[in-house]
C-alpha cells in the first residue's frame, strides 16, 4: 500500500487537494483541527512510498501556519491560534504533497480527454508545466558549468549574494530562449490551428482510482463529521 499513490491517474491525485480545501472550511474548534490533522497524517503513512517529502511539504506549510497562528495569537485571539494554525496545514498540506506526484503529461492527457477543457489551452499548460518542471535541471547544469569555469560562489556571503542573481538572470535567460523555441515548434506542429488532436496515453480509468476518490472525499469529511459530531 505505501506506492498506491503513485498509481492513481493525476485528476485523483488533484481531488485530494481540493477536498482538503473544502474541509478546511469546517475547521473551527481544536478537536476538529486535530482530528483532521491527524486523519491525513495517518493517510499519509499508509499511502505515501516515503516520508521525506512530505516532511518536507509540512516544514513549508508550518512556517504558514506559524505566522498564521502567532497573527491570531498576537491580534488578542490566543483560544483560536491553534485552531488557525491547525486550519492552514489542513488546507495547504495534502495538495503541496499530491502536486509531488503529479506527472505533467498524464495530467495533460486526463484533464483533455475526461473534462471540458480546450485542447489548446490544455497544451500549452503541459508545456508551461515541464518547462517548470526542468527549472532544477537547468539550475545544476548553469551550476556545474560555472565551477567548471571557476566562477563558484565562494564563502563571502557578498559573493554569494552575487553569484545567486547572477544565476537567477541566467535562468530568466534560458526561460525565454526555451519559451521562444517551444513555441516555434509547437506551431511547426500545428498546436495553434489544430481542430482535433491526438493524446500520448488513454484517460483510463480503474478501480483504484476510484478508491482513491472516495478516500479524499471521506478526508475531507473527517472535520466536518468530527464538528457535527462535537
Amino acid at each position: 500500500m505505501r506506492g498506491w499513490v503513485q498509481r492513481l491517474n493525476p485528476l485523483v491525485l488533484l481531488s485530494f487537494g481540493f477536498a482538503s480545501l473544502a474541509g478546511s472550511f469546517a475547521v473551527r474548534d481544536l478537536t476538529s483541527a486535530v482530528v483532521a490533522a491527524s486523519a491525513y497524517a495517518v493517510a499519509g503513512v499508509l499511502f505515501l512510498p516515503s516520508w521525506r517529502y512530505p516532511l518536507a511539504c509540512l516544514a513549508l506549510c508550518g512556517v504558514s501556519a506559524g505566522l498564521i497562528g502567532f497573527s491570531a495569537w498576537r491580534l488578542g485571539n490566543g483560544d483560536h491560534a491553534p485552531v488557525a494554525a491547525l486550519r492552514i496545514l489542513v488546507l495547504a498540506w495534502p495538495g503541496a504533497v499530491v502536486v509531488g506526484f503529479v506527472d505533467p503529461s498524464r495530467l495533460g492527457d486526463h484533464v483533455a480527454q475526461r473534462l471540458p477543457v480546450p485542447d489548446r489551452f490544455v497544451a500549452a499548460f503541459v508545456a508551461s508545466l515541464q518547462r517548470v518542471t526542468g527549472l532544477a535541471g537547468t539550475w545544476q547544469q548553469l551550476a556545474r558549468a560555472r565551477r567548471a569555469r571557476g566562477l563558484g560562489p565562494g564563502r563571502n556571503p557578498l559573493t554569494v549574494v552575487r553569484y545567486v542573481g547572477s544565476m537567477t538572470f541566467a535562468m530568466l535567460a534560458d526561460a525565454l530562449r526555451g519559451g521562444s523555441r517551444m513555441s516555434v515548434a509547437m506551431d511547426a506542429r500545428g498546436f495553434a490551428t489544430a481542430t482535433r488532436r491526438s493524446w500520448a496515453e488513454p484517460a483510463t480509468w480503474s478501480r483504484a482510482d476510484t478508491v482513491g476518490l472516495a478516500v479524499a472525499i471521506a478526508l475531507g469529511s473527517v472535520a466536518p463529521l468530527t464538528l457535527a459530531l462535537a
